[in-house]
């Protein structure tokens, strides 16, 4: 065994979503996004409640993978990707599998934040970014440890990878990122006039 090995590691996944017609599909997820706001009354009066300059679907159509045919294809697409995710975890299920159970749209103008949380009662969680402008916010994670530091010194200015306290996944258009649900992660204010579309997600087992 080594003298300095690192255990319990925190994984984070992240890859293209099709190889092939993606930006076609894209296309058809962007004008779903852009009239879902249009019309959906309720979402726009709970994100001005709770979503401060930007829209969400998260308080009135948290499920458009059962209402969409696109967002269906959608799904299917990310249920690949979230196999192959629980499979490098080594996640034994007894039979049972995992089924996408929230699906909802956020749109972030300027200046528009989401603060840090997680997702509670959920397995896998992930974001599939629809369009990125550059400069835009990415997805920034915690350390999940970060509580328990109590006395321990701050780090150097320039530290490996694995001894980081906070990570930063840019958004990607045509891009999802899947990560555990229990990980804290936020975006940040999006710094670019141009407003920033993700479809955000969570899995559980059944």
């Amino acid at each position: 065994m080594k003298r300095i090995q690192g255990w319990f590691p925190t994984f984070i996944y992240s890859d293209k979503l099709m190889r092939t017609r993606g930006a076609a599909f894209n296309r058809d997820l962007l004008q779903e996004c852009l009239q879902l706001r249009d019309f959906d009354r309720e979402g726009q009066a709970w994100s001005k409640k709770n979503y401060p300059g930007g829209f969400t679907s998260y308080g009135s159509m948290d499920k458009l993978h059962e209402f969409s045919s696109t967002f269906m294809e959608l799904a299917e697409r990310i249920d690949r990707h979230v196999a192959a995710y629980a499979k490098s975890l080594e996640w034994d299920f007894g039979g049972r599998r995992l089924a996408m159970t929230d699906c909802w749209v956020n749109i972030m103008p300027h200046r528009t934040a989401h603060s840090l949380h997680l997702h509670p009662n959920s397995v896998v969680s992930g974001t599939y970014y629809v369009a990125t402008p550059p400069g835009c916010a990415g997805l920034k994670f915690e350390d999940p440890r970060l509580s328990k530091f109590m006395a321990a010194p701050p780090r150097m200015a320039k530290t490996r990878d694995e001894n980081r306290m906070y990570v930063t996944y840019p958004a990607r258009s045509g891009y999802v990122t899947l990560f555990e649900s229990w990980l804290r992660h936020e975006v940040v204010a999006n710094p670019v006039k141009t407003e920033r579309i993700s479809i955000s997600f969570n899995y559980d087992w059944a």
